[in-house]
């Protein structure tokens, strides 16, 4: 029997996530700044809801190019409302075209916004050893650290528990339960 971490469903979307993606160090900007909107975009919700949603989203966002997203003007962003594929949410969509705008800096000014944001965890992943879901935090010093740094250089939808899952999702830490079939993958 396969065992996998007990946030996962049966859903094949899901269980290829949580098996390929979830844990995975990502050191791509690309892909950096699609998963920092997705979990921005997560916000109150749960991850099953914008996984599901994730291809209208990359074709609604134009596949989370940054300089894109950080022209969008009024027009774009009504176009996005009227999109029912994503979340619907003014505030999440405004912050989404903010985030672009101060993630283009960050790149700029670190030489890669990867640069920037593996320094919260000194440039490796965090290997946790939980062997029980509710063991694992929803924050952390290091979390509570990026949400503050990103908070001042103008980001929005970047709490601390956003920025931990954001954390989680991109192999910043590794928080496979013991147990699952990937977390001795996650080294």
């Amino acid at each position: 029997m396969t065992t996998r971490c007990g946030w996962v469903n049966e859903d094949p979307l899901y269980v290829e996530y949580h098996d390929r993606e979830w844990g995975v160090p990502v050191h791509d900007d690309g892909k950096l700044f699609e998963m920092l909107i997705l979990e921005g975009a997560q916000a109150g919700l749960s991850w099953y809801t914008i996984l599901k949603k994730r291809e209208a989203y990359r074709e609604a966002f134009d596949r989370f190019d940054p300089h894109k997203v950080a022209r969008y003007d009024g027009e774009k962003i009504e176009e996005l409302m009227n999109n029912a594929g994503i979340v619907r949410n003014r505030l999440k969509i405004n912050a989404a075209v903010t985030n672009a705008q101060a993630f283009l800096r960050i790149a700029q000014e670190f030489g890669s916004f990867d640069r920037y944001i593996w320094q919260f965890v000194g440039g490796k992943p965090i290997r946790n050893a939980w062997t029980e879901l509710k063991e694992v935090p929803a924050k952390t010093a290091e979390s509570d650290a990026m949400s503050k740094d990103l908070r001042k250089r103008g980001f929005k939808f970047v709490g601390s528990t956003i920025c931990y899952a954001y954390m989680q999702a991109v192999g910043m830490v590794n928080d496979h339960l013991t147990s699952c079939i990937c977390y001795e993958r996650n080294r």
